[in-house]
């Protein structure tokens, strides 16, 4: 443990919230104490209402917020005496516990309280922070846990044993804390769910969390149970081998799951040290380190590739407990969200390139905490009941239940070229906006800082190499699980030349931009684009000079015509793949990286107009921009042209030679 505690940073916070929003985020920091929404943290203060009146407020984490960057507003204010009185109540149902949380906030526009605002009540200290440390939870969930937390913790801490979430835990830890607690208590800890330490002032809280981690890492350091890697087993990379394992792993899993999911891979060294022990099929089958991320990554993960076994295994654990639950559950999908491969290492699947990121960062943790309760003696997860109880769970079903329409590319995985700038980055954009994880490909290195977002990889590559291509396929795979969009956009476009003065050299530059590139990457991605869960899709950006050339421009002119052809012949043979391929031509988009002020001022020359009046020199008299090109880019991979291939639509405001 590290205590990132600072006098200086706490003297800028002016009150009791701002201190415990600043403490709150100190343990957000630390990933080994709380992973993605995780953990909660409260205050207790004295507000004045409306009339001037004090009242006893419990500022609580609201749902929703992570600690590492939750505000002032994501503390949702509650009447601390109407929390206790709830305390009192013989049995509170969930909604019903939810109700009265909400219902007598401060604040309407406040976050939902958390589930556990009524435990925060009860206990009688300022400041409340509770943690699912990962050291603490790996010592709890191995053999003979409990006895060994008292073993650390003497009565510095209550214990409890294990109930859900909610009413009955507040109920239960008020009972067990009249019953354990004395003068050096200074903790709580829940069994198979994580801790609470409490103060009279932030830092003190604080402070008495780290202390009570850092016993427990030392425990396990004392116990031979922390350092666990063996440094032999190296990371794997991307190659194609691999690349089409996932693209296939992706599919299967998308079937099953009845909607299209990011499968991501990591191939680090602690992932294939897990992945190839010899007891993974015992330890990695106990269950998740807290009931909590069962939400996040079912309560087993799929060891290996058969994707339909794993489904009929989730399917009859259903049957088997949702019968015991006290209401009807509605199933969730069969599919996996945390696979095991011997060869892949660890995929993380998700609905989103972010839910993926999140699977894999909590599975990450788990396998730690598997690994070090293993070395300890022995890893034991809660029964499947329990977790059943947590991922079926009243309040989670609510959730799916309001939950709103997916973007329209959720789960799907684009490659734009030239993404840059211009039209390509257009492209990234609006792929980005429907729910599409996205990679960009762009000789510029400036590609790979575009977006810092776990939905986008920008990968700086050359597009004549064919080496570079295959390369930039691999990683998308690894990133994503596979293709389902591509959208041909590099291209460039050499000052005008006439025939008779154009070089071998710039001609051949101008193909292997334009042309081959295009070819290479066509046929290299089309394994990808079969397996793609709703068919695959490509889109060439053309130009306006396919269909209508202007002298001056022999070599852009006849290698956008070459891949506008290349593309229909694509059409009518991937057809039968379920791939589509269509085509813009767009013309005179002036916010792009291929018009250059001096192939503006050339162009415009040549047709004797000035720069202003060509960049409207059209029917419609309008400005063409990259973003309009690229939103008619997206929607013909969307919906709208779901029984369109081998069209050719210009982008061009109307042109008269076209027309």
């Amino acid at each position: 443990m590290n205590n990132l505690f600072k006098d200086s940073e706490l003297a800028a916070c002016a009150d009791d919230l701002s201190r415990r929003v600043y403490t709150s985020r100190l343990l957000g920091r630390d990933k080994t104490l709380v992973l993605h929404g995780g953990g909660n943290t409260s205050v207790k203060a004295v507000g004045k209402n409306v009339f001037g009146e004090d009242e006893d407020i419990l500022y609580v984490k609201g749902s929703g917020w992570d600690l590492e960057k939750i505000e002032e507003g994501g503390f949702a204010p509650v009447h601390l005496g109407h929390l206790k009185r709830l305390a009192g109540l013989p049995s509170l149902s969930d909604p019903d516990m939810v109700n009265e949380l909400v219902t007598h906030m401060t604040r309407a526009s406040a976050p939902v309280p958390s589930v556990e605002a009524i435990l925060h009540a009860l206990l009688p200290w300022k400041y409340v922070d509770h943690t699912h440390a990962d050291a603490v939870v790996t010592i709890t969930n191995s053999v003979d846990g409990e006895a060994r937390i008292r073993e650390i913790y003497g009565d510095a801490v209550v214990v409890v044993p294990y109930v859900m979430p909610g009413f009955d835990l507040a109920r239960l830890c008020a009972e067990q804390f009249s019953k354990q607690a004395g003068p050096q208590t200074i903790g709580m800890v829940l069994l198979n769910h994580g801790i609470f330490s409490f103060g009279e002032t932030a830092r003190e809280s604080y402070e008495r969390m780290i202390d009570l981690v850092g016993r427990a890492e030392d425990y396990l350091k004392r116990n031979k149970a922390w350092d666990i890697a063996p440094a032999s087993n190296l990371p794997v990379g991307a190659d194609a081998g691999s690349a089409i394992a996932m693209a296939s792993l992706r599919k299967d899993i998308s079937a099953v799951a009845g909607f299209p999911v990011v499968l991501a891979r990591h191939a680090d060294a602690q992932a294939m040290a897990f992945v190839r022990r010899d007891d993974l099929a015992t330890i990695a089958r106990q269950g998740p380190a807290t009931p909590d991320h069962v939400i996040r990554t079912k309560r087993l993960p799929m060891l290996g590739r058969d994707v339909q076994a794993y489904a009929d295994a989730y399917r009859a654990y259903f049957a088997a407990h949702e019968p015991l639950a006290r209401e009807r559950k509605t199933m969730l999908d069969a599919a996996p969200r945390v696979v095991l491969d011997a060869e892949l290492g660890l995929c993380a699947v998700g609905r989103s390139a972010k839910d993926a990121a999140i699977v894999a960062e909590i599975y990450a943790h788990t396998m730690e905490i598997i690994a070090r309760a293993t070395a300890l003696g022995g890893y034991r997860a809660l029964p499947a009941q329990d977790i059943f109880d947590v991922e079926y769970w009243d309040l989670e079903q609510a959730k799916l239940k309001k939950g709103g329409k997916p973007a329209a590319f959720a789960g799907e995985v684009a490659l734009v070229t030239g993404a840059a700038s211009g039209i390509g980055k257009a492209c990234v954009d609006a792929l980005l906006a429907r729910g599409a994880a996205v990679v960009g490909l762009d000789l510029n290195p400036a590609i790979c800082a575009l977006y810092q977002r776990p939905d986008f990889l920008g990968i700086a590559c050359d597009v004549t190499i064919e080496d570079s291509l295959k390369d930039a396929l691999a990683r998308t795979v690894d990133a994503f699980g596979g293709l389902d969009m591509l959208v041909l956009n590099a291209g460039i476009f050499p000052g005008g030349c006439r025939i008779d003065a154009l070089k071998t050299d710039e001609w051949r530059k101008v193909m292997q931009v334009n042309l081959d590139a295009g070819f290479v990457l066509m046929r290299e991605a089309h394994p990808f684009l079969k397996l793609a869960p709703r068919g695959g899709r490509v889109v060439i950006i053309g130009s306006k000079n396919v269909p209508a050339p202007g002298p001056g421009a022999a070599a852009y002119s006849a290698s956008k015509a070459a891949l506008n052809q290349l593309a229909r012949v694509a059409a009518l043979e991937w057809g039968g793949d379920n791939i589509r391929i269509n085509s813009l031509h767009p013309n005179a988009v002036f916010d792009t990286g291929l018009w250059t002020d001096e192939v503006l001022v050339s162009r415009a020359k040549h047709y004797g107009l000035s720069v202003e009046a060509y960049k409207t020199n059209n029917i419609l008299g309008t400005e063409v921009t990259s973003r309009d090109v690229a939103e008619l880019a997206a929607e013909m991979c969307g919906a709208l042209f779901a029984k369109t291939t081998g069209a050719q639509v210009p982008v061009d405001g109307g042109n008269d030679r076209v027309i």
